[in-house]
């Protein structure tokens, strides 16, 4: 048992929550030149930020509730993120059955020109309206579809090359520690941080960004005890993901008869991601789980549309997120807002305390340099904003198909396979773990699924990865290919490495 410890620090920004929304401010803060430090209290990407529907998208469905300011920055935000991030993100085609007893073509028809002009759009072709024929996945009695662009991402691999690049700007990752205490003493904070061993570590900062995504108010009422400044809804959404249902490559968007959209998208080159739904939440979002009627739900939508039936036992995998929404009062779950809010409060003399209410992946970005514009706005620190043209990790090339050449001519011995998700995931980080390698055998135990023990390595000393479910569910999706062997396999070669493991003892910019 670990004796406790207090180390006390002093940093310009500690961030709370390792989510997308958390890591984005971290890198963009520590790209200015402030200090921060970021502390989760599990593992990044643990929540929300790993079960979204993995889209990089304006979101059609919100122009119905006239939000064309939100479509429109997530649009130009769409092309931001899939020139910084090749690796993880690549544009996808979407086709959109018409059912004449739903939503009109006119309607259709508009809302695909606002899409199509809303923001500037260089790297995706327009919408378009196809005839579907026999080799259709969608029945017979679907004639027409309505076809258009967004993008596909990894949402939780964009968290974890997000905690790398600010790593590498000189920030504290610090998973698996949870923020106990918050309090004022004049115009500083003094933070208690407890670590799973339970050590604690004391921070003295100047101010405090709360990112806690679904637990955001609960921070504020129990860490904080401060007044809830922000009303939120908590939103559950949930996928399920069946063995591939069709062979071409685009997604369906899908119509319900309760206004609802569910989508249909390829996963993991054999399986198919369909969701999600949108339900109330009440509890503790780590308990969320999927109900059954949520699955027939899903595949009852799926039935209405594809040829392919689907049943119960179809359903290999699913998993549930929790939505921290802006409250609307009377509006449905499915009618709240994506957008996001930033509340700030502090400064001249005053600790200083940043909310973030609400926000989507494809926003992250932006909300991020908004946060820290504010954040130097009140410090009195002069810093140009950064992120629009950078990189993350790993990205560092032109295309896919480009970077896979290369990467197979070093490295021969690699089969088809493992390029492609080398590439896919980790872009030109993959080369940490392949350095030195000139045959299978150097890379080690092979776990099952093309997983060997250099990149599990690798994932543990450089991406906070410390099971065997970070591992295979959110650095990877291997899980849903290891068997239950398999997994115990790597369960025991993770607990033999663990008293030598100090997780960032080779991360980037350590």
């Amino acid at each position: 048992m670990s004796n406790q410890t207090t180390i006390t620090e002093s940093v310009d920004v500690v961030v709370v929550g390792g989510g997308i929304n958390g890591v984005g401010i971290a890198a963009d803060a520590a790209g200015r030149g402030l200090s921060v430090l970021l502390c989760e209290q599990g593992d990044l990407a643990g929540a929300t930020s790993s079960r979204s529907s993995k889209l990089i998208h304006g979101g059609l469905r919100y122009l119905e509730h006239y939000e064309f300011k939100l479509v429109r920055d997530a649009l130009a935000e769409r092309e931001i993120l899939l020139t910084k991030a090749p690796h993880i993100m690549w544009p996808l085609r979407f086709r959109l059955p018409h059912q004449k007893h739903l939503r009109p073509a006119w309607m259709i028809r508009i809302g695909l020109f606002l899409y199509d002009n809303l923001a500037k759009r260089e790297m995706l072709p327009g919408s378009r309206r196809v005839q579907t024929d026999s080799s259709s996945p969608l029945n017979a009695s679907i004639s027409t579809c309505f076809e258009y662009s967004d993008g596909w991402v990894d949402d939780a691999r964009l968290v974890v090359l997000n905690a790398l690049q600010a790593q590498h700007l000189g920030a504290t990752i610090l998973t698996h520690t949870r923020c106990t205490t918050a309090q004022k003493q004049g115009d500083h904070w003094l933070v208690t941080l407890q670590q799973a061993n339970g050590d604690t570590v004391t921070v003295r900062t100047k101010a405090i960004v709360n990112a806690a995504g679904p637990w955001a108010a609960q921070f504020i009422n129990d860490v904080v005890q401060s007044p809830k400044k922000k009303s939120m809804r908590l939103v559950k959404g949930s996928h399920i993901i069946v063995n591939r249902m069709y062979d071409s490559g685009e997604a369906y968007i899908l119509q319900n008869k309760d206004g609802r959209i569910v989508f249909a998208i390829p996963y993991e080159d054999d399986f198919t991601l369909v969701g999600t739904t949108d339900e109330d939440y009440q509890g503790d979002p780590a308990e969320v789980s999927i109900s059954e009627a949520e699955i027939a739900y899903i595949l009852t939508i799926a039935n209405d549309y594809f040829k392919r039936p689907l049943s119960r036992e179809d359903v290999v995998h699913h998993y549930s997120g929790v939505r921290p929404l802006l409250d609307e009062g009377n509006a449905s779950a499915q009618e709240l807002s994506r957008d996001y809010q930033i509340k700030i409060s502090g400064g001249k003399g005053d600790a200083i305390m940043l909310n973030v209410f609400g926000g989507k992946i494809t926003t992250y970005r932006k909300l991020a340099e908004q946060a820290v514009d504010e954040l130097c706005d009140t410090l009195k620190i002069s810093a140009k904003a950064w992120t629009k043209t950078a990189p993350l990790p790993g990205g560092d090339f032109s295309d896919k198909e480009t970077y896979a050449v290369h990467l197979h001519a070093k490295y021969p011995f690699l089969t088809p396979t493992l390029v492609r998700r080398y590439v896919r995931s980790y872009g030109t980080l993959c080369e940490r773990f392949l350095y030195g390698s000139s045959s299978l055998n150097d890379l080690g135990t092979h776990f099952g699924a093309g997983l060997y023990q250099a990149e599990v390595d690798y994932l543990v000393h450089s991406e906070w990865a410390g099971d065997s479910e970070a591992i295979l569910w959110r650095r990877s999706k291997l899980g849903l290919r290891l068997s239950a062997e398999q997994v115990h396999g790597l369960d025991e070669y993770l607990v033999s490495q663990r008293a030598s493991i100090c997780p960032t003892q080779y991360a980037v910019g350590h």
